[in-house]
């Protein structure tokens, strides 16, 4: 029988934790990499519900595409909510693993599977990484041959992701140069400016930035940051379970949009 070890390698073999970001936290967070595992619970967040699902599907393991622990924490109590999480884990033998940034960022992980799961080909990258891997990185760059409507891309989001309402910020209503940003790219705004993009995908969009962007003539479609990784987190961890023929991997039905539009 695998063990958590097992999950590991494979995972780091994919996406190599020295991708990641300064800021992130990636890896084993809660077990025992010596576990034995038969059964995974997939899921963009560890939250309650989500652990109480891997409790009632018996699920040996959780991975994730968002860590649970981003910062040392001071103590691990019952009545914290990030203790709770982490002593129902232990309590209960489930081991839990994150990739996050560096599952964004490498060669055939998010970042790339998004932009193909919108039907198009990126020519570069926004924030190419330089510890060695090649084409690894933050952000993509789509250099259309024809302008493409905005409404039809508009259309082509909502149909490939899923999506049933987004934000759009028209800056522009006919594209040809759109960046492509998985969860959060607000912070690669001033790199897509100086690229000249038409348009940027991506999510947690605030007012000033896109009243900025608006004036600059700069078109903004922002799904949201759930919508913009679940089903692209579990198009990517098809090259994980491909390999683990001996694992039931299971889809969180728990995983979910915190955000209602109503």
């Amino acid at each position: 029988m695998k063990k958590v070890k097992d999950i590991i390698s494979v995972m780091e073999n994919f996406a190599p934790p020295i991708l990641k970001e300064d800021f992130d936290n990636v890896g084993l967070m809660v077990g025992d990499k010596e576990e034995k595992v038969s059964k995974v619970l997939l899921a963009l967040d560890c939250t309650n519900s989500v652990i109480e699902e891997a409790k009632k599907n018996n699920c040996d393991m959780i991975i994730t595409h968002h860590p649970l622990i981003f910062k040392k924490p001071n103590r691990i109590v019952k009545d914290d909510f990030l203790g709770n999480k982490i002593i129902e884990l232990i309590k209960n033998d489930i081991s839990l693993y994150s990739s996050h940034t560096n599952l964004d960022s490498v060669k055939g992980g998010i970042n790339d599977t998004i932009v193909k799961m919108l039907g198009f080909e990126f020519n570069s990258i926004i924030e190419e990484s330089n510890k060695g891997y090649d084409g690894a990185g933050l952000g993509r760059i789509v250099n259309l041959e024809e302008e493409l409507d905005l409404n039809s891309l508009i259309e082509k989001i909502k149909s490939n992701l899923n999506v049933s309402n987004l934000r759009v910020v028209k800056g522009k209503e006919r594209l040809k140069k759109i960046a492509i940003i998985n969860g959060s790219g607000q912070s690669f705004f001033n790199d897509c400016i100086a690229e000249g993009v038409d348009c940027i995908i991506t999510g947690d969009t605030t007012y000033h930035f896109a009243s900025d962007l608006k004036e600059l003539g700069i078109t903004i479609i922002d799904p949201g940051h759930f919508k913009t990784e679940w089903l692209v987190f579990l198009s990517v961890m098809e090259n994980i379970i491909e390999k683990f023929k001996d694992i039931e991997f299971i889809v969180s039905k728990e995983s979910s949009d915190p955000y209602t539009f109503i």
